[in-house]
């Protein structure tokens, strides 16, 4: 009750308008997929698969930081790290443990491993989809780890995308075929009311002051 107490006084803040954005990106938020991203050097790569995350509805996304750390560009990611849950990791094998024991599992992302090609992708299961460094893709933990393997097709000389492309044409690819899917993809009644919480507190000018008003009066 004193979170529903809190929730409706914060959103007394919120514009109606405001309110009903919320609900309808809540409405098409999943945790059914999750991201990981391993030891990305380029800041605006891993901000701009932070972003396309978000844009197609992926709301946890877990950041190696095994070399590199803090790797989110604010500008380039436009406001989607206020919008979708870091999980930051230490190590590749931290993040595969953790993941796995959310019942994820592991799919690399990968030009070199034909087992699966993304059309054929089964989106029954809970996956996180691994993206490596830009050069020498993920590591050789993560592969020999791996339960599958996902590759984009590709017909030109090239062999391979950029993570921050890869990673928005699997993601539209994948999640569009999920929602129209039978899959239990959406997020729980508890799950919606945390973030409802959590978002009107990143969206409130002086959240600090109105909180302490709040519990000072309650």
């Amino acid at each position: 009750m004193e979170d529903l107490n809190l929730l409706t006084y914060l959103e007394s803040f919120l514009t109606e308008r405001r309110k009903a954005r919320f609900e309808k990106v809540l409405s098409n938020r999943t945790r059914h997929f999750t991201v990981a991203i391993e030891d990305v050097f380029q800041l605006h790569n891993t901000s701009a698969v932070l972003r396309s995350c978000d844009i197609f509805g992926i709301q946890d996304v877990h950041i190696i930081e095994d070399k590199y750390s803090d790797r989110i560009d604010a500008e380039i990611a436009m406001g989607a790290q206020k919008w979708v849950d870091l999980k930051r990791h230490q190590s590749a094998q931290a993040c595969l443990d953790h993941v796995r024991s959310q019942g994820y599992q592991i799919v690399a992302t990968t030009p070199h491993k034909k087992k699966c090609r993304l059309e054929e992708f089964d989106i029954g299961q809970r996956s996180c989809f691994f993206f490596g460094r830009e050069k020498d893709g993920l590591s050789d933990l993560i592969m020999e780890q791996a339960d599958c393997f996902l590759s984009i097709p590709m017909v030109g000389f090239t062999e391979s995308l950029n993570i921050s492309v890869s990673a928005a044409i699997i993601l539209q690819h994948l999640t569009a075929k999920l929602r129209m899917s039978d899959a239990n993809w959406g997020l729980t009644e508890p799950e919606m009311f945390e973030l409802r919480i959590d978002w009107c507190k990143k969206t409130i000018k002086s959240i600090d002051q109105i909180l302490d008003h709040y519990y000072q009066s309650h």
